[in-house]
C-alpha cells in the first residue's frame, strides 16, 4: 500500500492567511516609499536634473542633516500651531455638527453659508487675519481652525442624520426628551463619523497652518520654506515639505489608531481602510 503524504491542515492555512495579509499591509507603504525615492533619485541622476529645478533625495537628506536644529525648531512651531487650531476646530465642529444634525431649521439656514465660506481659498483669508491680529502665530492657528472645522461639522451632522426614525419613535413612546434621544442614540451613532473626520481634519489643519506661515509668520516650516526659497536653497525647501508630510502621516496614524480603538464596535473586520 502506498502511503499518502500528509496534507497541511486547512485551519493552519486559514490561520496563516491573515498574518500574511497583515504583514503585506504593514510593509507595502514602506516598500512603496522606498521605490518612489529610488525612482526620484534615478530620474535626477540619469536626466541630470539641476538642483535648482529638482534636488535629489540624497541632496534633500543632506539638507535635513545639515539644518537639523533649524528644522526641528520650526517644525515644533508648526506642530503646536496646527494642534491648537485643530483643537479649536474639533470643539467648534462637534458643537456645530450637533446643532445642524438636530435642527432642520438651523441646517437649512446655516449650511449654505458654510458651503460658501468653505469654498473660499484659505490663503485669501490670511491677509484679513493679519489686519486683525498682526503677523505671528494667531493667523496660522485661526487658518488651521477654519480649515479643520468643516469636515468635522459635515461628518457629525451626517452621522446624526442616519439615525433610524424607528429608534427615535421608540424612545419618544418611552417618554424620552429630545436631549435624551441625542445622548442615547444620536451621539453614539455619530461617533464613527466624528472619528473618521478627525483623520481628514488634522491633515487639512497642517495645510492651513503652513499656508498661513508662508504669508504671515516669523516662525514655522512655512516661514522656513519661504526664507529658503528667497535664498534659492531648493533642497531646504524640499526638506520642509518632507517634514510637513511626515508630521501629517504621523498625526493621521494617531487618529486612525484612536478610531479603531474607540469605534471598533462600528467597524466590521476588513472593511476599514486607514
Amino acid at each position: 500500500m502506498h502511503r499518502r503524504e500528509p496534507r497541511p491542515a486547512r485551519a493552519d492555512r486559514h490561520r496563516c492567511a491573515p498574518v500574511n495579509v497583515l504583514l503585506t499591509r504593514r510593509l507595502l507603504p514602506w516598500s512603496t516609499t522606498v521605490g518612489l525615492l529610488v525612482l526620484w533619485q534615478l530620474v535626477c541622476v540619469v536626466l541630470r536634473v539641476d538642483t535648482f529645478i529638482l534636488p535629489s533625495p540624497l541632496e534633500v537628506s543632506r539638507s535635513l542633516v545639515q539644518n537639523t536644529g533649524l528644522i526641528m525648531v520650526n517644525a515644533l512651531q508648526t506642530l503646536m500651531t496646527t494642534v491648537a487650531g485643530f483643537a479649536l476646530g474639533v470643539a467648534a465642529g462637534m458643537a456645530l455638527g450637533l446643532l445642524l444634525g438636530t435642527s432642520r431649521t438651523v441646517y437649512d439656514g446655516l449650511y449654505p453659508v458654510m458651503i460658501g465660506f468653505n469654498s473660499i481659498p484659505k490663503v485669501a483669508i490670511v491677509p484679513v487675519l493679519v489686519i486683525w491680529f498682526g503677523i505671528g502665530t494667531v493667523p496660522a492657528i485661526l487658518t488651521a481652525f477654519v480649515t479643520a472645522a468643516f469636515p468635522i461639522v459635515v461628518n457629525v451632522a451626517t452621522g446624526l442624520a442616519t439615525i433610524e426614525p424607528e429608534w427615535q419613535d421608540v424612545l419618544r413612546v418611552l417618554g424620552a426628551r429630545k436631549w435624551q434621544i441625542l445622548m442615547k442614540i444620536g451621539i453614539p451613532r455619530a461617533l464613527p463619523y466624528f472619528f473618521a473626520s478627525l483623520k481628514v481634519a488634522i491633515t487639512l489643519a497642517f495645510v492651513g497652518s503652513v499656508v498661513a506661515e508662508t504669508v504671515a509668520a516669523n516662525a514655522g516650516i512655512g516661514f522656513l520654506m519661504m526664507t529658503a526659497s528667497g535664498r534659492f536653497d531648493v533642497p531646504l525647501v524640499f526638506a520642509g515639505l518632507v517634514v510637513v508630510g511626515a508630521m501629517g502621516i504621523l498625526m493621521y496614524e494617531v487618529f486612525a489608531r484612536l478610531e479603531r480603538r474607540l469605534t471598533f464596535w462600528a467597524i466590521r473586520s476588513g472593511d476599514l481602510i486607514t
